[in-house]
């Protein structure tokens, strides 16, 4: 083909495998520049600019400062010991940033071969493929010869390559003679399909750290709700790990914005998950990449069988190429709503015209993605990888003008300059001064404002000798598009400004708490507080006095209580000699207390933290309270049992969280049920473990666990499901399991339960909350201390509970900012023990304001006014009324209405 018609740069080798260096010939076809094609060079202005100039580029011009860069003294080694190939080496030498050697080492092994050429062969590549992709694919070539060397590889082909690597910008080598092994690898190296892979892998990797900044910059332009930013990581083990990730970034890079607002955009809602896609696809494609960059080609038979290898690396393509897509539409949505919210008419109607001609549109990327579909279903690998590299050359344009747009939208004027304004004026574009004032005062994130100052100062100078404003933005754009060309040295900056911002020391990454773990806010607070104090009430009432226990044990105390679970404890590091573990439950250290100080009986109550090193699902969690109330000692059959029912069905009733059955079971009368099954005994515990997972999963799957994992047979497991499906009201299912010809009736521990049950619920009848009991022989529990009653509380409806952080009664609005004045008005209200608080402002809202967040009932709002006239008005918050009382019957007033309950409170 007509190097003229395919518009690359060419270097064309003679054919003879002993020549090192050929003479080369060079075309440059100008009509095609437009198109991308081209040596691109960061020392070089990129050929949309120089195309400016009166001075058109040659292609001599080119190879001319190639030859002259020595790509920063960066070298990339192949073959050395302990040296590995990796997806920015490859970038580097396929765009003339580093030169390519091959280890001495590494071509005295080959140089050791004695085998002749047998075969011919022509290193072919796709039409499509451009100079860098090229490159690229013979640097993984070069690699894979070095790497896969055998008797038969000679230092030939790794010179040649190495050497036209070194030398410009798109390699060709004529037919080639080489040996059969030569002739293996390059057939079956698969260098164009990893070559242009390493170049995605590198600019996706960029991209992913790249578009959170952008989209940040865009989320302050637009003021638009990022409340989905702080759903950070809950502990519960549910949350994507890069969901985590890509929103801990976006809350340092946003920390502290005051331009972020409340306006909801589905293109920022979407930002969470897209990212955290491409972030993930990115990291399985990376690991991917290093392994096959760095694999060898098993010499054998030369030939084109598969191995499977294209079409594993075709499908992570496809995974790449659909989150580019989804990244690419949601930035581009992105982009057009920052330029419909510059304020400037003439800078937006000038963006707007070059964001039309040059950005890719949303039908530009389906029709790309179509092609990469097409590809793929035609097994095209080569061409298949080439459009996914198009398609992420076309995102990272949209992500610059996603970020041009934003700042021409945070900035307005300051986009181009000082030279902007004489435009404006001319235009007859009024500024609203007071707007403007406003604007200044307006605050950016912490991250963000260090990116819109690199890209203000990169602008310095855009606007001299500009013709006109259209010059002067167009000149702007072209600067910053040069920002997110990653082959270019100010895209480095970008970089290590974005790596700064988000791994330095000054500004950290957001804290985060260990998994399985939470805090508790105030509103959290506020309801655990009002629950403990309940809880403890109805405790006290029935005897009960207060114990606490140290938070870790010896590590004897606590092994062997647990069963299965001991596994779950968490054993600290040894120190001072003694094995210690976190506390499992209260039980446990209950017992060890009850023994350590010779008590025989004992009432107690104990609220505290418990752990366990589980890897929680959603809504467990590592870290949490357990609230135990026990009754140790001598005491009449089941009095205690049915006691604490009793305290059980009275707490919950005060804490009035809706509706809400406790199911209750018999220990023995579940070892019974065992026993007649045919459980061996030894199984007993581990069997209860899996029985008492049917509230979370179905029994087909509890029977699964109990024949494939635990040895039980399909009869025992059958006959098992049998039982636990029972349950009903407490005396009617238990007149039923009593009825002669029971089975449970064959068995002593079972009628030993079932007459402990009959005792238990008669005394729950008659203490009036037996409609509270369900019986359920499903209800199990797997640890060894269970030997009796077991029973939990299973919540039913939906919770009514409305309870604010703070218990303030009156808020206090002083308009002004005399402190005494203000403190001797609610001091008045701190002596009547009413619950005040201070506020000091001018603005009537900001006390209102406050008011309603905090739910606070009423406020006193005192001005000059009302104290030159001895009054203050006091306001309803609820029912946002007010009216104007004497100073001296405030609090009297206020005492009153506190006093009088509104029907309609909850």
């Amino acid at each position: 083909m007509d190097p003229h018609e395919r518009g690359d740069l060419v270097l064309l080798i003679g054919s003879s495998v002993g020549v090192k260096r050929a003479p080369v010939n060079l075309w440059w076809s100008g009509d095609k520049r437009r198109q991308g094609h081209g040596v691109r060079n960061p020392k070089l202005p990129p050929l949309e600019l120089l195309q400016r100039s009166a001075n058109q580029p040659t292609a001599e011009d080119y190879v001319r400062a190639l030859a002259m860069s020595d790509g920063d003294g960066k070298t990339v080694t192949v073959g050395g010991k302990g040296s590995a190939l990796a997806p920015s080496s490859v970038f580097a030498v396929a765009n003339g940033l580093a030169k390519v050697h091959v280890d001495s080492s590494a071509l005295d092994r080959l140089a050791s071969s004695r085998s002749s050429p047998s075969a011919t062969h022509q290193v072919a590549f796709p039409s499509k493929f451009t100079p860098e992709e090229r490159r690229a694919s013979f640097m993984v070539l070069l690699g894979k010869l070095v790497l896969s060397g055998a008797a038969g590889t000679r230092t030939t082909l790794p010179e040649l390559i190495s050497g036209s690597l070194n030398s410009t910008e798109s390699p060709e080598v004529g037919p080639l003679s080489v040996t059969e092994e030569e002739l293996s690898i390059l057939e079956k190296s698969g260098a164009n399909l990893y070559g242009v892979c390493a170049l995605l892998d590198y600019q996706t990797t960029l991209m992913s750290t790249v578009v959170d900044a952008v989209a940040a910059l865009s989320c302050e332009a637009i003021k638009a709700d990022v409340s989905a930013f702080n759903s950070v990581d809950a502990g519960d083990g549910f949350t994507s790990k890069e969901e985590i990730g890509v929103s801990s970034d976006m809350k340092v890079l946003l920390n502290g914005s005051k331009m972020v607002g409340k306006v909801e955009v589905e293109a920022v809602c979407s930002i969470l998950k897209i990212n955290a896609t491409l972030r993930k696809v990115v990291k399985s494609m990376h690991l991917d990449m290093r392994a096959n960059l760095n694999s060898t080609v098993k010499v054998g038979k030369s030939g084109s069988r598969s191995d499977g290898a294209a079409e594993a690396a075709a499908t992570a393509l496809l995974s790449l190429a659909s989150a580019l897509q989804d990244v690419g539409q949601s930035s581009l949505f992105r982009a057009k709503v920052n330029l419909d919210t510059i304020t400037l008419d003439s800078l937006r109607n000038s963006l707007e015209q070059i964001f039309q001609r040059h950005c890719t549109s949303a039908d530009d990327l389906r029709g790309r993605f179509r092609v990469i579909l097409d590809t793929l279903y035609g097994k095209d690998y080569d061409n298949f990888v080439h459009e996914v590299f198009s398609l992420s050359n076309s995102i990272w344009k949209i992500v610059a003008w996603e970020a041009i747009s934003a700042f021409a939208a945070l900035e307005g004027p300051e986009f181009t300059g000082k030279g902007m304004e004489g435009e404006v004026n001319r235009e007859n574009v009024s500024v609203d001064k007071k707007s403007e004032k406003k604007k200044k005062k307006l605050v950016l994130g912490k991250g963000t404002s260090v990116l819109v100052q690199l890209i203000k100062d990169g602008l310095q100078g855009t606007g001299e000798n500009a013709a006109d404003s259209s010059d002067m933005v167009e000149r702007s754009v072209q600067k910053l598009l040069l920002f997110f060309d990653i082959k270019h040295r100010q895209f480095d900056v970008l970089l290590k400004t974005l790596k700064d911002i988000l791994e330095s020391n000054e500004s950290r990454r957001l804290p985060k708490i260990p998994k399985g773990t939470r805090d508790f806010a105030k509103e959290q607070m506020s309801i655990r507080e009002k629950a403990f104090s309940i809880i403890t009430e109805v405790f006290k009432k029935h005897g009960a006095t207060a114990l606490d226990t140290p938070v870790f044990e010896l590590r004897e105390t606590l092994m062997g209580k647990y069963g299965e679970d001991s596994k779950l404890i968490y054993d600290l590091a040894d120190q001072g000699g003694e094995l210690c573990s976190l506390r499992y439950d209260l039980t446990v250290p209950f017992a060890r207390y009850m023994a350590m100080n010779g008590l025989t009986s004992m009432k107690r109550y104990h609220i505290a933290k418990v752990y366990r090193r589980d890897n929680p699902s959603k809504g467990r969690y590592r870290e949490f309270y357990q609230c135990d109330f026990d009754i140790a000692g001598q005491h009449a059959r089941m009095q205690p049992d049915s006691e604490v029912i009793k305290i059980m069905t009275e707490l919950l009733d005060k804490l009035n969280i809706g509706d809400y059955e406790v199911k209750l079971n018999h220990r023995k009368l579940l070892d019974g049920m065992l026993e007649l099954c045919g459980v061996p005994m030894e199984k007993f515990r581990t069997i209860c473990s899996s029985v008492d997972k049917l509230d979370k999963q179905p029994f087909d799957q509890i029977r699964k666990e109990m024949v494939e994992e635990k040895g039980l047979t399909a009869e025992m497991a059958d006959g098992i499901g049998e039982f636990v499906k029972k349950r009903g009201r407490p005396l009617e299912l238990l007149s039923e399991l009593q009825k002669k010809g029971s089975k449970f009736l064959e068995n002593e521990g079972s009628v030993q339960a079932l007459n402990d049950l009959e005792i238990l619920f008669k005394a729950l009848e008659k203490a009036k909350c037996i409609d509270k009991i369900v019986f359920d022989l499903s209800l199990a529990r797997g640890l060894d201390y269970y030997t009796g009653v077991i029973y939990e509380a299973v919540f039913k409806g939906v919770t009514q509970q409305i309870i604010r952080a703070t218990e303030t009664q009156v808020l206090v609005g002083f308009l002004g900012e005399d402190l005494p004045l203000g403190t001797e008005l609610v001091n008045e209200f701190w002596q009547a023990d009413v619950k005040a608080e201070l506020s000091l402002s001018k603005r009537v809202m900001k006390h209102i304001d406050h008011a309603k967040d905090s739910r606070i009932p009423y406020m006193v709002l005192v001005g000059e006014r009302e104290l030159n006239e001895g009054v203050v008005k006091l306001k309803d918050i609820e029912a946002a009324k007010e009216e104007a009382i004497p100073r001296s019957q405030m609090v009297e007033e206020v005492k009153r209405r506190l006093l009088t309950p509104k029907v309609a409170n909850l």
